[in-house]
């Protein structure tokens, strides 16, 4: 009776924590058989507490080297489980690992292109999605659903292209569209030495969280827009780390 008398509040609460965990553990399990193991080791373990509180030196060591390889028996037992879990656990690593990359990439895609445009004085406006898709606020448009290339952005924004004069649409790192017009933002306190295709930036980013990127066919200027606000005459080093701090969480949209 003496166990009893020396047990404390903090013994105590180490045996909710322990019975709470099996309750758990059952609610979990779903298999005959796993439900059949767990109830032998709560008998094991009784018989091992009963064994003890009785003086049973014989049953009490045959019980405890039992259960001292219960890790192992139960590793065996459930070896495709676990070999399961395992697998699951490290494809989803596996694919934020992915996805980040694929974010990494589409940045530095981006910065080639707006850096060769910049150099050719050609006007461009790229549109990337983000939360709140676009497809309800841009009008016209040519479905192009391609891995987004600096090569690619600048053969769309060549002078002669059919399909320069517009705005290029890229939805979870694929560029989807091309040509697109966007609405014009009716905001008074906009600077009238602002062209079209700023208007046309802020007027998106004032419905959307999109993140859009122009490029100033008269000054080659970078300029990055979002919020309806407008960060001017960026250089490319700024541009990537803009663009890194705005798109670091959409890989996780992007792997659904």
């Amino acid at each position: 009776m003496s166990l009893f008398h020396d047990l404390q509040w903090l013994d105590l609460l180490d045996i909710a924590i322990v019975a709470f965990l099996i309750y758990r553990l059952v609610l979990l399990i779903k298999n005959a058989m796993a439900v059949r193991i767990l109830l032998g080791i709560v008998i094991a373990l009784i018989v091992f507490t009963g064994a003890q509180l009785l003086g049973l030196s014989t049953l009490s060591w045959i019980v405890g080297n039992l259960l001292g390889s219960l890790v192992v028996v139960l590793a065996i037992i459930f070896q495709h489980d676990i070999r399961r879990v395992l697998l699951t656990i490290g494809r989803k690593g596996l694919n934020r690992s992915r996805g980040a990359a694929e974010v990494t990439e589409l940045i530095e895609e981006l910065a080639d292109a707006v850096e060769s445009l910049v150099n050719k004085k050609i006007g461009a406006l790229l549109v990337i999605e983000r939360d709140t898709g676009v497809d309800d606020f841009i009008e016209v448009g040519t479905e192009i659903d391609a891995k987004v290339t600096s090569e690619l952005i600048n053969s769309i924004f060549l002078p002669y292209s059919p399909i320069h004069d517009g705005a290029v649409i890229i939805q979870k790192g694929k560029l989807t569209k091309a040509g697109c017009f966007l609405p014009l933002s009716a905001n008074p306190e906009i600077s009238k030495a602002l062209g079209t295709r700023h208007r046309a930036a802020i007027g998106l980013t004032e419905q959307v969280d999109a993140v859009v990127l122009v490029v100033s066919e008269e000054t080659g200027r970078i300029s990055l827009v979002v919020g309806g606000r407008i960060t001017p005459e960026l250089d490319l080093v700024s541009l990537r780390k803009l663009l890194k701090k705005l798109l670091e969480s959409q890989h996780q949209r992007w792997l659904k």
